[in-house]
């Protein structure tokens, strides 16, 4: 490499980044700079044959002699840069904020007697792809290692801590601050027009504008490399994609900082585009291959190698998108087959969904034809309500607003991917089928329904919009599935007389087995939840029958903006229910038919924030509804804190001699032979009796005493120590939900309330406990292997070495972790809070949720985590898909 390069990629009329520089007589030097462009990572730079050889480290240097660091090796940078700290402009090669992270000097393990035999004999082991140098920093000291790595790219190396008095297990990256100005990232952020590291009399001086002809147009620069991808990590192809999905909104908005789309009427398709090998899949991995093979070909004749996100639609003359002619298509004769391409998720070994949209959408835009069968799905300058009211004039379904600077994540229906919609669509589930008395048609009207924790809820008949060849085609795919009883979990009255039909023909009804799935339009959504004139719109062959749910929309200020999401939360908190009056020390209420005297009412609980025994109490009778069905019939160990969480603690599981008769109590034995009892949880009475004895949170057993051999859910515990970040915890997060995504298994987060994150798997009590923790013991491995720098499965504290400790273990008899809603005896009195999974990112706190806003949060989400009672995964087929990986 040489500094040709590193001047070619920059434009110095625009940034203040050195040109060039000399190398001095005394020892080599070397230099990190932090660098916050697109992703934050970190430059480490030794100075070598007069220029300074140059690696970007994304996760930054480590002291851990365990831990090894990709480090991808980039074109040669001046000697001056080593002190060059400042802002590269935003549309700039590298824009971003840096810094002096740490800088020193260095020398090669293997002893030397000058600076030219020590560069001599680094350039040799450069180009033989294993430097060994011993490093005299402020922060890094100490032998190092960078090894390229075999059968990779050439510029992918490892940078290696070797074991020496330096070598430490603590996060070195914490130590943020720059050796030259003392500042962080952020403080540096806060003086943009300021360079450190240069004399005064370097400073870039102000630009005079000179006057111009307004005839001339002022002349453009030159674009940066359209498909420059050094901001972007170098992955393996990725064996499968789970498309990121947008989240139905109820009305327009006009904010900046979006792109508007057309939401095109078809199936959603990913090209995986590997080589010569090209697999066109739905959004359930279902082939395309066949089906829709003149896309098919048509994306194979680009010769990519990259993964494509887009949409198959099929046109009518006016350029409208209809699904029904999509259902229809067959050949060329039936229609114009086009597949919009909105995003690009990994092109030529680099992972894209990292980077902004915006960014994404220029590579798309270079590597796609101008025109053709395979197109992109053009961007409009507008605003959502212009665009909404012109997509309506025009026929078309909704429109889609992303967010331009969000990255890409997969599987979530999240804030940053928004639809909306101009008229009413749902998919639903097909459960069977009526036919009228003496009826010529094959069949009436289909019934059909969406899938609520696990069962099928009826929404309706759907009489009209097929014709007598589709019936027949229908026909042909209902009769294997024609069942004996209904799959709904009340049964439709098909005859029922309605104010639009007070005397409907008699229709008989046959059930179907719940496996098809259909789209329907309607006009509106009776309170019942059943669709008023409903319209079939075609079959879904992308859409797996579980999947389907009743479609609500979001409120736009909710997801939009958030400081109107805290004006709601608060209005909603106005309206909550108390249990206690604020004045009376003692007093006694009646619940659930028993009499409870709650005492010392005012004692304070947690002292530095106020809160007291009777704010505890207040939150819990509040919160009964949504924490009940986690505790009801499920034996309770308690942690009790009389005087607060500043006195003494202790945990109480007996409850023989203590506890009033109308408790009911589970028996258990002892190991030194004495019968005692657990407290069982059945109401608001029993759940207010044990928070009035000072039991701050709630710990359940994870099997009821129906059926206390086999769990109702799978945890996987993600426990960090002092010495991990929470941004670590998150990622933690985010790669199981990964690995369950995998497996088509969902997952269901909750903060802690401490310092953690708990993921809950369904398991419907169908299986024991060893199953159980056999299978979170797979999933906590899978999670270790693809974070083993921070992440630990060991069981013993002293082995973890201050690693994210992911704990299978909580799968076990008689184990307890704190209860979704429940209060946590920690500062700010925090709540263990169910979570959305685009919430589990950046900037997510524990101090989100506490005893004085939860109850408005669960207000306006509901319960998250009622899918986690559902009917459970298929464990057995799990673990065949885990054993054959």
């Amino acid at each position: 490499m040489s500094l040709a390069t590193y001047k070619k990629k920059r434009s110095f009329d625009k940034t203040t980044e050195p040109t060039g520089g000399k190398s001095g007589r005394g020892k080599l030097i070397f230099v990190i700079q932090k660098h916050d462009a697109t992703r934050l990572h970190y430059d480490f730079r030794l100075e070598m044959d007069g220029v300074l050889k140059s690696w970007a480290v994304p996760k930054g240097p480590s002291t851990d002699p365990s831990v090894k660091h990709l480090a991808m090796m980039v074109e040669d940078h001046p000697y001056d840069y080593k002190d060059f700290e400042g802002i590269i402009p935003k549309g700039q090669y590298g824009g971003g904020t840096v810094i002096v992270w740490d800088n020193g000097t260095y020398e090669p393990i293997e002893p030397v007697k000058s600076k030219a035999e020590a560069e001599k004999l680094l350039l040799k082991q450069l180009k033989a792809g294993s430097l060994k140098i011993v490093l005299h920093g402020h922060k890094l000291k100490g032998e190092y290692a960078l090894v390229r790595i075999k059968n990779g790219e050439g510029n992918a190396w490892l940078m290696i801590k070797h074991k020496d008095k330096y070598a430490s297990d603590t996060d070195i990256t914490k130590k943020d601050r720059s050796v030259i100005s003392g500042k962080t990232i952020g403080k540096m952020e806060a003086k943009p027009d300021k360079i450190y590291g240069k004399k005064k009399e370097d400073k870039a001086k102000p630009v005079t504008k000179k006057k111009t002809d307004p005839k001339l147009s002022p002349k453009k620069t030159p674009p940066a490399n359209p498909l420059d991808l050094s901001n972007a990590p170098k992955t393996p192809f990725p064996r499968t994609i789970s498309p990121m999905l947008a989240t139905l909104i109820d009305k327009p908005f006009d904010e900046p900082g979006w792109l508007y789309e057309i939401k095109w009427d078809g199936y959603r398709a990913i090209a995986m585009c590997n080589k010569s090998k090209l697999e066109l899949v739905s959004r359930n991995n279902k082939s395309f291959n066949e089906k829709f093979y003149a896309i098919y070909d048509a994306v194979k004749a680009l010769g990519l190698q990259a993964v494509l996100d887009g949409e198959i639609a099929v046109l009518r003359p006016s350029g409208i998108s209809s699904f029904g002619d999509l259902q229809n298509w067959r050949s060329e004769a039936d229609g114009d087959l086009v597949y919009y391409v909105f995003d690009l998720l990994w092109l030529n070994g680099h992972d894209l969904m990292g980077l902004p949209l915006t960014r994404r959408r220029e590579l798309l835009h270079s590597i796609l034809p101008k025109e053709g069968i395979v197109r992109e799905s053009k961007n409009f300058d507008t605003t959502a309500t212009e665009f909404l009211a012109a997509a309506g004039k025009m026929g078309l379904e909704g429109i889609i607003a992303k967010r331009a600077d969000s990255p890409y994540h997969q599987g979530d229906r999240g804030r940053d991917w928004l639809k909306i919609k101009v008229h009413q669509r749902q998919e639903v589930v097909i459960g069977g089928f009526t036919r009228n008395d003496d009826s010529p048609k094959a069949f009436s009207a289909l019934l059909v329904g969406v899938f609520e924790s696990g069962t099928l809820r009826y929404t309706g008949k759907i009489g009209t919009g097929f014709s007598d060849k589709l019936q027949k085609e229908m026909m042909a795919r209902f009769k294997p599935l024609i069942t004996g009883k209904p799959p709904f979990a009340t049964e439709p009255d098909v005859n029922k007389p309605s104010r639009f039909r007070p005397n409907p023909p008699h229709a008989s009804a046959t059930w179907l087995k719940p496996q098809l799935v259909c789209e329907v339009s309607f006009s509106e959504m009776t309170d019942d939840g059943v669709m008023r004139h409903p319209s079939f719109e075609g079959m879904r062959e992308d859409k797996d029958a579980k999947d389907v749910h009743a479609e609500k929309a979001k409120h736009t200020a909710e997801v939009v903006d958030r400081k109107a999401v805290v004006k709601l939360r608060a209005a909603d908190a106005n309206d909550l229910r108390t249990l206690l009056n604020p004045t009376e020390e003692t007093q006694v209420k009646k619940i659930k038919g028993h009499e409870l005297k709650f005492g010392n009412l005012s004692k304070v609980f947690w002292p530095k924030e106020g809160y007291t025994k009777r704010d505890l109490l207040n939150y819990y009778y509040q919160a009964a509804p949504y924490i009940l069905p986690y505790l009801k019939d499920r034996p309770q160990s308690l942690n009790r804190y009389p005087n607060g969480i500043a006195g003494k603690s202790f945990y109480q599981k007996d409850v023989t001699s203590t506890a009033p008769e109308w408790i009911r109590q589970f028996p258990y034995h002892t190991s030194v032979g004495e019968d005692k009892n657990f407290l069982v949880v059945e109401d608001e009475a029993s759940l207010l009796w044990m928070a009035n004895l000072g039991a701050i949170e709630m710990n359940p057993w994870n099997s009821t005493i129906r059926a206390p051999v086999n769990p109702d859910w799978c945890i996987i515990d993600l426990d960090p120590t002092d010495k991990n970040s929470f941004d670590q915890v998150i990622q933690t997060a985010q790669t199981t939900k990964k690995i369950l995504d995998g497996l088509k298994v969902t997952g269901y987060p909750k903060t802690s309330g401490s310092t953690g994150i708990h993921i809950y798997i369904p398991m419907g009590a169908k299986y024991s406990y060893d199953e159980c923790q056999l299978f979170g013991k797979l999933i906590a491995t899978r999670v270790h292997e693809e974070l083993s720098g921070f992440t630990s499965i060991e069981r013993m504290t002293d082995k973890r070495k201050g690693k994210i400790y992911v704990d299978y273990l909580q799968n076990r008899p008689k184990a307890t972790l704190a209860a979704p809603y429940s209060v946590r005896p920690k500062p700010g009195a925090t709540v263990s809070m169910p979570l959305h999974w685009e919430e589990v990112r950046k900037g997510l706190k524990m101090s989100d949720f506490t005893i004085r806003n939860a109850m408005a949060r669960i207000k306006s989400e509901g319960d998250l985590f009622k899918p986690v009672l559902g009917k459970g995964i298929d464990l057995e087929k799990m673990l065949k898909k885990l054993n054959k990986e």
